[in-house]
């Protein structure tokens, strides 16, 4: 009979590894890589976990900073600002007026879909509440959280799925595109969304038929001109590449732009007919135009935002503004403002090519040291988008020149009256895009665009 061996208890421990040996550390470590990297081969390309990251990112710095809780000081105008305004008088059920302080009367003032949306949420949780604070700041992590999908397309679509990883997951992450969204009751993430929508269909047009995106074009813009209308600066060139581009590859497009067209007029019709009906005269959306452009230029104009002229902060103004009406208002203040431009054109370009500084380059920060300090990063970012421009156009990448307009189109109303730091950011989509583009073409671990660049004739 065979015998088996009998190990003494201190050989049989040697088969077994000692706990004390055993780096546990080492072992979680292992394992929480492990974990994160198996997550993000999931999730670099997911749609789910870029808005549902971006989301919570959003909501939890918004509760926890506290940007719910709004300065109380002139009447809460710090909340919404004139949109705020309007939105409290549609909730007391005055109509669409009284932007300022007090009783001023019916107002174009500002397009009227965010203090619509504003008044909805003052209806439902109480006039400058911190609940209906939360409703509206949610509303707009919500249209930022879900505007890193049109930035994930945009750049597929341009250029490749490195850039478009890295473009949408920098909108989730980056702490300057979070304040925006969570520190003011504005319409400034609503518009970036319906930008950066605008800028991806157009794109897809050369490839589609049907009527449905023509309706959608058509709508979306509807939609953006009743939001904010600095973006129609970009309508003519948009749809123009659009129509280039289609019948570069051979397709029709006349039926499709009447539909378009005919669905935008559809959009914004009532609002004009409402402004006519209420103030007897032509308005295409908004009023303030002049008044806008007498806030930076004029006797003492620097290139920056002469707020001290606004009825808000002037109550001279004020006071003129409610004698005269808007119309008059806005009329004698547009007069004044191309009065110093006809006297003083070299100035104006002057004040123009600072503005455009400012716009890309980021606003005087009182001394010249913390202005460089300040907006460093600004400026870099702006640089890096116009070089990533650049590339692309030399490659003739696909949309290229659409990029290349919106670069140049967008900021026009605002070289010709005033920046501020916010009005940058409808764009940032597109210039995270091309940021990218470019920091990859630095670091490339190929030469990126070359299939798409290969697959197509060139680009317009």
């Amino acid at each position: 009979m065979t015998r088996l061996p009998i190990s003494s208890p201190a050989a049989r421990n040697e088969q077994f590894l000692d706990p004390k040996t055993v780096d546990s550390g080492n072992f979680v470590r292992i394992g929480a890589g492990s974990g994160l990297r198996t997550w993000w081969a999931t999730a670099r390309k997911s749609f789910t976990w870029m808005v549902l990251v971006a989301l919570v990112l959003r909501i939890g710095y918004m509760l926890i900073a506290h940007t719910y809780r709004f300065k109380t000081a002139d009447d809460n105008f710090g909340f919404g600002f004139e949109m705020g305004r309007i939105g409290r008088s549609l909730a007391l059920g005055q109509g669409f007026g009284n932007p300022f302080h007090g009783i001023t009367g019916p107002t174009a003032w500002e397009p009227p879909l965010y203090p619509f949306l504003i008044a909805i949420g003052f209806k439902l949780f109480g006039i400058y509440t911190k609940t209906s604070a939360v409703f509206l700041l949610t509303f707009n992590s919500i249209c930022s959280a879900l505007t890193c999908i049109p930035i994930f397309l945009i750049a597929k679509r341009c250029f490749d799925d490195r850039v478009a990883v890295w473009s949408a997951w920098a909108w989730v992450l980056l702490p300057p595109i979070i304040f925006w969204t969570t520190r003011y009751v504005w319409e400034t993430s609503v518009a970036t969304l319906l930008l950066a929508l605008i800028v991806w269909l157009a794109l897809t047009f050369e490839t589609r038929d049907g009527v449905v995106p023509w309706f959608a074009f058509g709508a979306l813009w509807g939609i953006a001109a009743l939001t904010n209308t600095a973006l129609l600066s970009f309508l003519p060139a948009c749809g123009v590449w659009v129509w280039y581009r289609r019948a570069k590859h051979g397709r029709a497009s006349l039926v499709g732009v009447l539909i378009a067209s005919l669905i935008f007029v559809a959009c914004v019709t009532p609002w004009i007919a409402r402004n006519y009906r209420v103030f007897g005269q032509f308005i295409f959306i908004r009023s303030n135009p002049g008044a806008e452009l007498r806030l930076g230029n004029g006797p003492g104009a620097d290139g920056t935002w002469m707020d001290y002229l606004h009825p808000t902060k002037n109550a001279e103004q004020l006071d003129l503004y409610k004698q005269m009406g808007e119309m008059a208002y806005v009329a004698e203040r547009k007069s004044e403002a191309l009065a110093f431009i006809r006297d003083d054109s070299s100035r104006f370009v002057i004040l123009c090519f600072k503005r455009c500084e400012y716009f890309w380059a980021g606003l005087p920060r009182g001394t010249f040291a913390h202005t460089i300090s300040a907006n460093f990063l600004y400026f870099l970012s702006s640089v890096l988008a116009i070089l990533g421009l650049v590339r692309a156009l030399r490659k003739r990448l696909p949309g290229a020149w659409l990029m290349f307009w919106l670069v140049v189109l967008y900021p026009l109303p605002y070289y010709m009256t005033f920046v501020l730091a916010r009005y940058r950011h409808p764009i940032e989509p597109e210039l995270l895009v091309l940021f990218m583009y470019a920091v990859f073409g630095a670091f490339p671990a190929r030469d990126l665009g070359s299939t798409v660049s290969a697959q197509t004739s060139g680009s317009a």
